[in-house]
Order: C-alpha cells, then structure tokens, then sequence
C-alpha cells in the first residue's frame, strides 16, 4: 500500500514539472520575453517613444544597439513629443534610424498618413517607415474590412509619395489584419514564442522587458533575421523613400 502511494505521488509531481514545462513554453506570450541566441540573431534593436524619457544614444550604440525605430505619429493628429529629439540624438550617435506610426482603427487612412509624412518629410530616415497595427488600445467593435480599408488607403497615400513600408503586429493582428493582405510589405512581428511566425518575417520584437545601456526602465527588444551581410544589404534594397519615376 505505501509502495503504491508512493508511485501514486511520484507520477504526481512528474506530470506536474512536465506540465509547468509545457506551460513555460506555450505561454511565453504573457512573460513579454525570450532570451535571444545572438549568434542565429547578430543585428539587434529596440523602439522607442516619449514614454521611455530621456535616453542617452552613446550609451546605446556601445551597448552593441543597430537600429532604433522612434515613434513619430498616432492616428490623424498626434505627435510624439520626443520624437524630433530621439531622431536628431541618434543620428548623431550613428545608429541606423527608422520612425513608426500607430494605426488607429477608426481614422481616416489618408489623413493618418498626412499626419505621418508631416512628422518625417524634412528627415533622412534609414528604414522604411513602420506603420504598427495591433488591437491594443485601439477602437472596439470596427469591422475588419473597414480597418483593413483604411490601412490601404494610407499605405497607398504613403507609397504614391514614394515611402517604403513595413507593417508591424503581434501574431493575433499579423493573423487578423496582415497575413491574407500584405504579403508584399516586410514584416515587423511581435511574439514571445520561436520561431515567431510559420511564415516570412523581416523583424521580430521578442520582449517587452529589455534592459540595455542609455535607458531607465524597460525598453522593447528587436532583432533582424539575417546576419550583419544581410543586414547591411537589407539597408541598401530597403531605403525610406523611393526615387522618382520620372518619363
């Protein structure tokens, strides 16, 4: 009796561990985090916005950062506060540049794209601009088509003044707003899983609690999938804005 209690209590506390482990490993989105092997990922970055205070770029650039992308805009009219500072001071530091707007379900998609292109027409930016798409205090109840609508009409308005895009999302909005749509843009994706997506990603925002030299706090973990070649080559084919077409 007490050999078979003790089996008993035995395959408890084994399917107990191997549970925990199933469950670390299928609910690493609410850890916000993964620990990243540097030598599969080599070309590292975070992004940033007012939220994050003041930030010291050098400190940055010798803490092995390659890109910083700095929110710029928010819907029809908001801009970031820090957004022209961040861009001039990491220019300045030598980090590769790009800037992002958050989408707004329920906005117009023209007008949201003004408000982006006001916010970066006068400024050498290093990336294509990001426009992130996600539900996260965002509007409620909008029907994916209109969303989707919307998000065309500013991409459209974006590309007609030469911009090259890249769309971001985590996998719910990447599977709700992107997948079946945007197949020709790069992709900026947010999981707390590996590998992020089945599909074709460019960037992969694999944490919310970084810690890295410059910045107080939490800052967002970023990488590129590619090595530094790619990287470097990914920048030449990948500009901002386009050249004009001219006849």
């Amino acid at each position: 009796m007490n050999k078979i209690r003790l089996y008993i209590a035995l395959s408890i506390v084994t399917a107990t561990i191997i549970l925990s482990g199933f469950y670390f490993l299928s609910d690493t989105d609410s850890n916000s985090s993964l620990v990243l092997d540097c030598e599969l990922f080599p070309v590292c970055g975070i992004d940033i916005s007012a939220h994050n205070g003041d930030i010291d770029f050098s400190k940055l650039a010798a803490d092995s950062i390659d890109f910083v992308m700095i929110k710029a805009t928010e819907g029809t009219n908001f801009k970031d506060s820090k957004f022209l500072k961040n861009y001039q001071q990491a220019h300045l530091a030598g980090l590769n540049v790009g800037a992002y707007h958050f989408f707004r379900f329920d906005t117009d998609g023209v007008m949201q794209a003004l408000n982006f292109i006001n916010s970066v027409k006068n400024l050498h930016l290093d990336m294509p601009l990001l426009i992130d798409v996600e539900e996260w205090k965002n509007a409620k109840n909008i029907p994916d088509a209109h969303i989707i609508s919307r998000l065309i009409d500013m991409i459209n308005y974006l590309k007609h003044n030469n911009y090259n895009i890249i769309l971001y999302s985590n996998k719910k909005g990447f599977s709700r707003f992107l997948k079946q749509h945007f197949n020709d843009f790069p992709i900026w994706i947010c999981s707390f899983s590996n590998p992020p997506v089945s599909s074709h990603w460019d960037f992969w925002q694999y944490s919310h609690k970084g810690n890295v030299s410059g910045i107080k706090g939490s800052v967002d973990l970023n990488t590129f999938n590619g090595s530094r070649q790619q990287w470097n080559n990914w920048l030449k084919t990948h500009p901002a804005k386009s050249q004009k077409i001219t006849d």
